[in-house]
This record gives structure tokens, C-alpha cells and sequence, in this order.
């Protein structure tokens, strides 16, 4: 069990402000029992630029971003999976490929704290598979299957 913060996050992921939504890394089970798992935290704040239009008076972290978060949680936990195998010059970028069985169950707004976990499912032909959800203060907020595929930049 090991986790990470910001600047361990900055170390491993390719997205950068605006677009990384990933605060903390609270646990990472590379080798668990079942499959290998993530938990991290995206922590929302009140100047988040995306609240200036979703919605006015109304404040509501868009559900894509939720998505986000967790397709970003996988890609974190698939790139430390890979990291024995790889040399930094070559770490892929993992790109959203599709979401399956995607449920939303509350709305997310100002001071709630994101907590994010991805569990492995599979990989194939360089798509990765992870089951995710997402809760604040212990209740669900989203879930879904999340599929990424790992390309490098010069496959682009």
C-alpha cells in the first residue's frame, strides 16, 4: 500500500492544470489478491473555472468531469503497473476509448472531496479495463467501466 501526493502525482501523470483533476493518491494495491486497485482524492473547490458556467448560482462539477477523475485515477494506476516494463521516454498516454454501464447517483458541488477508486479488470491489444466509482463522504456519487487505450505519442 503506498500513495502519493501532488508532486508524486506530477511524476507519473501527463495531464497538467487545468485538466488534472487528481489532488492525492490515498492508496495503490499493485499486487492485491483480487486485481490491482487505486484510490485517490480530487478535492473540489468553489474556484474550479468550470462552476463559472455549470451553473451560475447553482454550482455543479460537471459529470464528464467526474469521468474524467476516474478514467485519470486508472490511467495512474495502469502506468505504475507498467513502470517496471518501461523507460520514461516511452510511458504511453492512456486515451479515454470508452465508458460502459456509467450511473450517476448525487451531484458534486463546492468543499465536497472526490474519492476516487479504479480496480484493474483487464488488458488486451493495449486496451485497459477498470471497474470505478466514486463517492463523497462514504456515498456514491458514479460509476462505470472505464476503457483506455495506451498509446505512445510518436503512434499518434
Amino acid at each position: 500500500m503506498l500513495s502519493d501526493d501532488f508532486s508524486g502525482i506530477l511524476r507519473v501523470m501527463p495531464h497538467r492544470y487545468p485538466f488534472l483533476l487528481l489532488d492525492r493518491i490515498t492508496s495503490l494495491e499493485l499486487e492485491h489478491e483480487e486485481s490491482p486497485r487505486v484510490t485517490a482524492i480530487k478535492n473540489v473547490t468553489a474556484n474550479e473555472n468550470f462552476f463559472n458556467g455549470h451553473f451560475p448560482g447553482n454550482p455543479v462539477m460537471p459529470g464528464v468531469l467526474t469521468l474524467e477523475a476516474l478514467a485519470q485515477a486508472s490511467g495512474y494506476l495502469w502506468i505504475r503497473l507498467m513502470e517496471h516494463e518501461i523507460k520514461d521516454e516511452e510511458t504511453p498516454h492512456f486515451y479515454l476509448a470508452g465508458l460502459d454501464n456509467v450511473r450517476f447517483k448525487r451531484v458534486v458541488i463546492p468543499g465536497d472531496q472526490l474519492v476516487l477508486h479504479a480496480r484493474h479488470v483487464s488488458h488486451r491489444r493495449g486496451f485497459w479495463k477498470a471497474e470505478c466509482h466514486a463517492t463523497v463522504d462514504g456515498e456514491l456519487v458514479c460509476s462505470a467501466e472505464v476503457t483506455c487505450v495506451a498509446k505512445k505519442q510518436e503512434q499518434l
